[in-house]
């Protein structure tokens, strides 16, 4: 316990309470402000405490390369971010294409920034990295160059000095004066990395290699917990890797943390779809921590079923450390990370012949155009889905409901009629009002055993699709610099094998785009025939149980 006495001074309270915590904490209504000592050292409350190290924070969304584009995403190939998802339960409240869903929420409609570029915490987020798991300065040396808008990447490292042979002093291409896919495309010998991604030709095309043994991950178990003696309030998940049961604990902002740490790395070879939203206010409610849990389990299944994802040594890291030092030190590693960006491509090795630039031309478009048509459709769902999940809820319900009624109100008119012959027929109305009154419930919660399951599914594929114009944007633009190049070989600038070794590097990226989108038609293939089977088998159910009730009501009418 804290005592003061003598007349009341605030500086020197604060003084007082910043040597002893080295920094400030109040609590007014229901927020917390943390208020640095170094801020107060610049206002002159508190002097000679402005060398306490600063606290380890997320990145700002000031510090996040974005790019502005018109009303059609498709047109520059860029999108806004992926898969905001808003609520415990969205589907009936926000239909698709209405005035009121085309906010950050929607991918396609919304103000566009980068399709996949990371946006921090939540603002007025409590779950700031903190000394628990992180050092004071960590490094996060993507954030301090970007990639060049019109190439598309996403945001990368950038190199430090004297640690690579791949850097570019020279930038010989007009327009793209930030290192990016030049740095990939022009090096005159990438080094040789530790990690490979190898990529071979199967029955479809080229795919990626698929490791012998898979696995999934099983999140459950959220629990509650306090820190700073109650003042801050976290939900934490159980993990268990089902290759090793053996359980680790993470709360959201390490599933933020290993989202950044993918995008970051594999973004522009891999759609990474981003986590569901933080939600700030009421985050303790049962209703949504369950949902949050299930969609977190929905992107942990996606991850683990890549077989590039799933292999990787920061992914890995996530389920299998032992301590927090090993944490720590794998955490490090991660963020040190000179292998991001469109520099992921210099891992992989085709297994198959070079390609020329018409056919990776027509390959990138052909995926441009699948993605963008099935993302429409996926949208027309949605937007279905959630007109029909309204109905179901609201109107429906209460229509089965008043037919229940008015059939029970006409048997107890017909019951004071004192005509003693009709029992029987005021009995059978009785129980067909029952009965159209539990058709009502039916209705009302049938969407939860079927429609949602579908409306999950697209929304996971909405995610998915958000990405592409961005990955499919650095295709283009590196497509762009090989047709430049043959000006620059005019010009003695390059040589024609500089041109041929950029083409390789081309059709590398191409090899890359197609067995992604062989691992994604897989997936869809399988994801949409699981899920409409279920919602087809759910639909027959319900109506078998309707159809059972309706003839049980029937029975009590005789033929006459």
């Amino acid at each position: 316990m804290l005592e003061f006495s003598g007349e009341f001074n605030p500086a020197l309270n604060l003084l007082f309470l910043a040597k002893s915590f080295g920094m400030l904490f109040f609590s007014f209504t229901g927020h917390l402000f943390c208020f640095k000592v170094d801020i107060l050292a610049q206002i002159g409350c508190v002097e000679s405490l402005s060398q306490s190290p600063p606290s380890s924070s997320s990145p700002s969304s000031s510090s996040i390369n974005k790019v502005s584009g018109g009303n059609d995403p498709w047109s520059p190939w860029s999108a806004p971010k992926p898969g905001n998802w808003e609520g415990t339960d969205g589907w009936g409240t926000k239909p698709e294409g209405t005035a009121a869903q085309r906010s950050t929420s929607n991918n396609w409609d919304a103000a566009f920034g980068h399709p996949q570029a990371y946006q921090g915490p939540a603002t007025g987020d409590d779950d700031d990295w903190d000394e628990d798991w992180d050092e004071p300065k960590s490094s996060l040396p993507y954030f301090k160059d970007s990639e060049s808008a019109e190439a598309g990447g996403a945001p990368r490292g950038n190199s430090r000095p004297g640690s690579s042979s791949m850097k570019l002093p020279l930038n010989k291409f007009p327009g793209f004066t930030k290192p990016g896919l030049e740095q990939y495309l022009l090096a005159k010998q990438l080094a040789k990395p530790k990690e490979k991604i190898p990529i071979i030709v199967g029955d479809y095309g080229p795919m990626w290699f698929y490791p012998t043994s898979t696995f999934d991950c099983v999140v459950a178990d959220p629990k509650k917990g306090t820190k700073m003696y109650g003042l801050k309030s976290y939900i934490e998940y159980q993990l268990t890797p089902t290759n090793t049961n053996r359980s680790v604990n993470h709360r959201y902002k390490h599933f933020d943390w290993l989202y950044e740490r993918l995008l970051v790395k594999f973004g522009s070879a891999i759609p990474i779809p981003s986590l569901p939203d933080k939600q700030v206010t009421g985050r303790f409610e049962e209703e949504f921590i369950k949902m949050r849990m299930e969609r977190l389990q929905g992107w942990m299944t996606r991850m683990c079923r890549h077989p590039v994802i799933s292999e990787s040594e920061v992914f890995q890291q996530f389920l299998n450390f032992r301590d927090e030092k090993e944490w720590k030190t794998g955490k490090r590693k991660a963020e040190k990370d000179e292998l991001v960006g469109v520099m992921i491509f210099s891992t992989m090795e085709p297994e198959a012949p070079d390609l020329d630039l018409l056919e990776i031309e027509q390959k990138c478009d052909a995926v441009g155009k699948f993605t963008k048509a099935m993302d429409d459709g996926v949208k027309e769902l949605l937007t279905v889905g959630q007109e029909h999940w309204k109905r179901c809820t609201g109107p429906l319900p209460k229509e089965y409901q008043k037919i229940g009624k008015a059939l029970q109100s006409l048997a107890t008119v017909f019951s004071s009629s004192g005509y003693q012959g009709e029992t029987d027929l005021n009995d059978a109305l009785t129980e067909a009002g029952k009965t159209y009154e539990e058709i009502a419930n039916l209705v009302a919660e049938q969407p939860k055993k079927d429609l949602h399951f579908l409306m999950e599914c697209n929304h996971e594929y909405k995610g998915f699709l958000g990405c592409f114009p961005d990955i499919i944007g650095a295709h283009k633009g590196a497509i762009e610099k090989v047709k430049e190049s043959d000006k620059l070989v005019a010009t003695s600038k390059i040589t024609p094998q500089d041109k041929q070794t950029m083409v390789k590097r081309v059709g590398t990226m191409s090899y890359a785009l197609q067995a992604e989108m062989n691992h994604f038609h897989s997936n869809r293939i399988y994801d949409y025939n699981s899920v409409i089977r279920l919602y087809l088998e759910q639909q027959v159910q319900f109506y078998e149980t309707i159809a059972e009730k309706l003839r049980q009501a029937l029975s009590r009418f005789p033929v006459m």
